[in-house]
């Protein structure tokens, strides 16, 4: 039996835009043969979904569309939705292989520091599933998913069709929803928000018994698609098997200036300071930021009000999220930013209320500031954070305190030597090199400077020394800093040997002004695991400078496709952004001289 392979037709369409996976309606896609394919030929996953032959030179007839998606084979409808999924995870299956191992670029992990393809993905030849596994030790992601097709069911997809519920027709009559009574009116009038801005959100109230409750409407196209309630008890709920979207979504509708806020009060506390284009979120915030990534839209049931509501964001240019100053409301700000793009959100910034503590939110500014003062707040929101992307307004404050010289560091400081002081000076952010033959002093040069370092601003250290013994080392150590000879023979024969007194002062000084990076087993240390280390000596103890005493005395492995020249150039550079990001001066060796960085 011959096994099941996908020709592509000779008749395709070039682009298929993701909107066509997001409802089942009818959409125009290419037939596929079911023939087997030649052995002399490989066939690829293109973005868009579709298999194509690998030259772009090859003649074919001009694209067209063939027949609608219910009228296609199910493999053909299995593979835009597999295609689809993957796309959404992050995985790229253009020039994948179904029915065999493809070797890709991890989502997860970036294939790590040498960039590898370290992501092993299999499709199923009929392209109904698909698997993979990242062989990296430190990421090890792995999933699977079907395109589960209404062409081909699966357990899996058995009885679907009755667990899709069926959104409720909902109306203001139905609901059995009023105008609002005077009390409930009163009690908005305390939180600043009109009557004219409750009719034009169309505030309503809904009896239960003696109980009356707000009504909150949610609208969309003038259709009546939600409804939230709130009592005075501040209690919250919601109409059941009703399509959750946006608090005020009419109101973004072309919008180029969206402000998102938390809740429907604060919505209406925009309107009362001149913002209409506001929405509010329909079920709170969360409380912490989620370490996952953001999961493809059908699964991502948390904000699937963001997804039912995308089209209405496609023409913003600026989105402000003045979600609650709390840590929730924070959190909220955050999963928002990652889901509708960083780039093009701003965030607001509570004034303080006293003391301890800042104003929560939107309402609250309103009734105790007022509405020039909110719109104040809106005029001057700040940029959203991206991670690595920085103006320089951010590092005024450094840029003062480099001016006025109260940084501390700022043209150096002394080696000790004051013949030396005239032409260098250790400055954090400079790197320094200085080389020399092998045994010439290099690391007793070191060790007199950190002793220098440590006598003079009191500087820590943590030593990666592999080539002396502990007692050695503490040794050269303690002559340098007690100016004394450790044994009172060969060449301290002159001099006085340090007493016992001195050596006891002298331990305790060792003890608080180094720590020790030492590998305890046979194998060779990595620079990354040298800086791990560093990293806890200086979190942990606060050491200011760290040595690497020989350079060469490390694991030096590196890829086949990566020269020497390359390697020592990433090595450095993973030792800068160490230096820069803990503030530690960094002195390493080599055999061909000794290599100072200093960072900030």
């Amino acid at each position: 039996m011959t096994s099941k392979h996908f020709l592509p037709s000779p008749l395709l369409p070039q682009t298929l835009s993701p909107k066509h996976f997001s409802t089942p309606s009818k959409r125009l896609l290419p037939s596929l043969s079911s023939k087997p394919i030649p052995n002399n030929h490989s066939f690829w996953l293109r973005t868009n979904g579709f298999y194509s032959l690998p030259s772009p030179s090859d003649s074919s007839p001009s694209p067209a569309y063939s027949q609608d998606l219910e009228d296609q084979p199910s493999d053909t409808r299995s593979l835009q939705i597999l295609n689809h999924k993957l796309k959404q995870l992050g995985i790229d299956i253009t020039k994948s292989v179904a029915g065999r191992e493809n070797r890709l670029m991890c989502p997860s992990c970036k294939g790590g520091e040498s960039g590898e393809l370290s992501l092993s993905l299999f499709i199923s030849l009929d392209g109904y599933s698909a698997s993979w596994l990242c062989f990296r030790a430190k990421c090890g992601w792995k999933g699977y998913t079907k395109a589960a097709a209404d062409g081909k069911p699966s357990i899996e997809n058995l009885g679907l069709v009755n667990k899709v519920k069926v959104k409720r027709q909902i109306t203001v009559e139905s609901l059995e929803l009023e105008p609002l009574c005077n009390q409930l009116t009163a009690y908005f009038a305390e939180r600043m928000i009109s009557s004219k801005t409750l009719k034009r959100n169309a505030i309503m109230q809904k009896r239960s018994g003696d109980e009356i409750a707000i009504a909150f409407t949610y609208w969309r196209k003038g259709e009546l698609v939600n409804c939230k309630y709130r009592d005075i008890a501040k209690r919250f709920w919601q109409e059941k098997d009703t399509e959750k979207i946006l608090y005020g979504l009419d109101d973004i509708a072309d919008a180029s200036d969206i402000i998102i806020v938390e809740g429907e009060m604060d919505k209406l506390a925009m309107e009362e300071a001149g913002f209409r284009n506001c929405v509010s979120v329909p079920d709170g915030a969360p409380p912490s930021v989620s370490e996952k990534e953001v999961p493809a839209e059908e699964q991502d049931t948390k904000y699937q009000y963001l997804w039912n509501c995308k089209e209405y964001f496609k023409k913003a240019a600026r989105i402000i999220l003045a979600t609650d100053g709390d840590l929730p409301g924070q959190a909220l700000a955050e999963e928002l930013a990652r889901r509708l793009g960083r780039e093009r959100c701003w965030r607001v910034k509570w004034p303080k209320k006293n003391d301890v503590g800042h104003f929560k939110d939107a309402n609250e500014v309103l009734m105790y500031l007022g509405p020039s003062v909110l719109k104040d707040i809106i005029d001057n929101a700040e940029l959203y954070p991206i991670s690595g992307l920085f103006n320089f307004s951010s590092f005024f404050d450094e840029i003062d305190q480099y001016y006025h010289r109260t940084l501390g560091y700022e043209f150096g400081v002394s080696t000790g030597w004051r013949a030396l002081d005239n032409l260098y000076n250790v400055v954090p952010g400079e790197l320094t090199i200085v080389t020399g033959v092998p045994n010439s002093g290099k690391s007793e040069w070191i060790d007199a400077l950190l002793c220098n370092l440590n006598e003079g601003v009191g500087w820590k250290f943590a030593l990666c020394s592999m080539e002396n013994k502990v007692r050695d080392h503490a040794r050269k150590l303690l002559e340098k800093s007690i100016k004394k000879p450790f044994f009172g023979v060969g060449y301290g024969s002159n001099v006085e040997r340090m007493s016992v007194e001195e050596l006891e002062k002298g331990k305790k000084w060792l003890n608080d002004t180094f720590q020790l990076i030492r590998c305890e087993n046979d194998s060779l240390p990595s620079i990354q695991w040298v800086l791990e280390l560093a990293r806890a000596a200086v979190l942990r103890h606060g050491v200011q400078g760290l040595v690497i005493d020989p350079y060469n005395e490390l694991d030096h492995q590196r890829p086949v496709s990566q020269t020497e020249t390359e390697y020592v150039s990433q090595m450095l550079t993973k030792i800068k952004r160490f230096a820069q990001h803990h503030s530690c001066h960094v002195c390493c060796t080599t055999g061909l001289g000794l290599l100072l960085i200093s960072m900030t």
